[in-house]
């Protein structure tokens, strides 16, 4: 009975003597960059929408969020503040659990969730258990950590199921009506309207999708070669006819179609890049490693971006099928030049407004929030497709670039451009008001410099 003892006396000190000597699973910043990019390419890979990829994005970042409010205090959980948002667990008592891990835990849980195909992620998430082990995380504090990783996880997918995505699904397909200055489909894929219903999703921030909306656009007149909309559709013709080098460029940079299809007598084939949202969520990582950013302040402001990125197309959409305007490569097939056609592909939604203005407005505010209004970048997100980088000042100049963009491309007005940028800041700057990460309130006292 005495050795018995003995030996349990020796294998407690022995998991004491671990505990104390293990130092942590590295809370590394740019192990969390990699993570969101695991999910951005099971998002690109599988042509996940503009709009959906920004729900894909949005609930795992919360997700890995609340795991670190969870263990750092300098941090505000977000229930409460988004209204709908359930209260998060807690970690059980006498529980040790690293808060890094299980916010990467959760993001890749979540992530695997609400994407396909079944199980993507998983291989992942046990590549980044096992690192951990291998790290000398004690076996029963990897447990733990697991297991209030996995009630975050349930509390978030639970939550998610009632933004109605689900009932989307099924929703009525968009009827097209054949008017003057209405949208119809465009080639060469002359798809149908994409998730016309996308304003039914329930926001994270604003009250609703019609909250933040912009003024109405310049009336369809093709007749009055003085009035604002025969004006702004000529400018399209002309700068597509007339783009010097660096504006192919620049509509090339932020062209971000998610599914491009190339026609070429009777071979069709698609190519596929970052969308949008994904494309933003690129920049995040970049200027995370470009600041010095710890863990925790990295995590949240790339949920702050994907809160934007989500509630701004929302708005976006309740603005795009209200005001259902045609495209400008419609209106000059039809009226100016059957043979024309924009420099990148039009996606097939309604014109006004801007969806890239709306979001690259919106995630231009959070980002400013944390870290300043004159933060320098190379923007290399599109050196794996054979982009060249741009380096912008600031990301309102990147989001302002990535407005012209749509001018450049031939797929925008500019009133489709003005109004989406203008709109896409109000709902940054709402969003960055009514939502605390920290509790200085101060979000770019978060960042290393």
């Amino acid at each position: 009975m005495k050795n018995i003892f003995l030996m349990l006396c020796s294998a407690a000190c022995f998991l004491s003597c671990k505990q104390e000597a293990y130092k942590g699973y590295p809370a590394d910043p740019m192990l969390y960059c990699k993570t969101v990019k695991k999910l951005n390419d099971v998002v690109l890979y599988n042509s996940f929408s503009p709009v959906v990829a920004s729900r894909n994005y949005v609930y795992a970042n919360i997700a890995a969020y609340e795991c670190i409010a969870a263990g750092d205090s300098n941090f505000l959980s977000l229930s409460g503040q988004i209204r709908h948002m359930p209260a998060m667990p807690r970690p059980e008592p006498g529980r040790h659990v690293d808060f890094s891990l299980a916010a990467l835990l959760s993001f890749v849980k979540v992530g695997n969730a609400v994407t396909f195909p079944e199980g993507v992620l998983m291989d992942y998430y046990e590549t980044l258990k096992a690192e951990a082990a291998k790290a000398g995380m004690p076996s029963r504090m990897l447990q733990h950590t697991a297991a209030f990783s996995d009630s975050i996880v349930a509390a978030i997918l639970k939550w998610s199921k009632g933004d109605q995505y689900a009932q989307l699904r099924s929703a009525e397909k968009f009827a097209v009506k054949q008017e003057e200055g209405r949208w119809i489909p465009t080639p060469p894929m002359y798809a149908q309207g994409l998730e016309p219903k996308w304003c039914d999703i329930r926001p994270m921030v604003l009250d609703s999708s019609s909250q933040i909306m912009p003024a109405a656009p310049p009336p369809y007149n093709m007749k009055d070669t003085a009035s604002t909309y025969c004006r702004q559709v000529m400018e399209v013709k002309r700068t597509v006819e007339t783009l010097t080098e660096e504006q192919k460029h620049i509509a090339e940079f932020f062209d971000d179609n998610p599914f491009k299809l190339h026609v070429t007598g009777h071979v069709m084939f698609a190519t596929k890049k970052f969308s949008p949202p994904g494309h933003w969520m690129n920049i995040v990582g970049i200027a995370a490693k470009r600041s010095g950013a710890d863990f925790n302040s990295t995590v949240a402001a790339y949920t702050a971006t994907s809160i934007a990125l989500f509630d701004g197309f929302i708005a976006c959409w309740k603005a795009k099928y209200l005001f259902n305007t045609v495209r400008p490569e419609t209106v000059i097939n039809k009226i100016l030049d059957p043979a024309w056609q924009p420099f990148i592909q039009t996606p097939p939604f309604p014109s006004f407004v801007s969806g890239h203005s709306v979001i690259s407005a919106a995630s231009a505010e959070t980002m400013t929030q944390f870290y300043g209004d004159n933060f320098a970048y190379t923007d290399t997100s599109q050196n794996e497709f054979g982009i060249k980088p741009r380096s912008f000042r600031s990301f309102r100049e990147a989001a302002l670039e990535a407005n012209l963009s749509r001018l450049y491309g031939g797929i925008h007005i500019r009133s489709d451009l003005e109004e989406g940028s203008a709109m896409g800041k109000k709902i940054g700057v709402y969003i960055m008001q009514r939502l605390h990460f920290n509790r200085s309130q101060n979000q770019l006292s978060l960042i290393a410099k």
